[in-house]
C-alpha cells in the first residue's frame, strides 16, 4: 500500500507542477499580449504623430503660396485700378465735352424711312 500511496503521490504532485507550468504559461502569454498592445499601440503614435508633421509640413508649404499668390493677385488688381482711374480722370473732361457738343449739333432733318410727299 505504501507503495500505492508513493505512486498516487508522485502522480499528484506530476499534477501540481503541470498545473504551475500551465498557471505560468498563460501568466506569460497575457504578459506577451499586453506587450505586444502597448507596442503597436505605440507605434501608431509614432505613425500617427510622422503623418501629422509631414500634413503640418504640406498645408505650411501651400498656405505660404497661397497667400503669396493672394497679395501678387491684390497687388496687380491695384494697380489696374490706378490705371482704370487715370484713364477716367484724364479723357473725363473730353467726355462730357464730346457728348454736349453732339447733344447741342443737331440737325433739323427728316428721317430716312419718311417718304417726301
Amino acid at each position: 500500500m505504501a507503495a500505492q500511496s508513493t505512486g498516487i503521490q508522485t502522480l499528484l504532485e506530476a499534477e501540481k507542477e503541470a498545473a504551475k507550468i500551465v498557471q505560468k504559461a498563460r501568466t506569460y502569454r497575457t504578459q506577451k499580449l499586453k506587450d505586444a498592445r502597448s507596442e503597436a499601440a505605440k507605434e501608431i503614435e509614432e505613425l500617427k504623430s510622422k503623418q501629422e508633421d509631414e500634413f503640418n509640413n504640406f498645408k505650411k508649404e501651400y498656405e505660404g503660396s497661397q497667400s503669396s499668390s493672394q497679395s501678387q493677385v491684390e497687388k496687380e488688381t491695384q494697380e489696374k485700378l490706378k490705371t482704370i482711374n487715370e484713364a477716367f480722370d484724364k479723357n473725363n473732361a473730353k467726355v462730357v465735352e464730346k457728348l454736349l457738343e453732339r447733344v447741342t449739333q443737331t440737325k433739323a432733318e427728316l428721317h430716312r424711312n419718311l417718304q417726301k410727299v
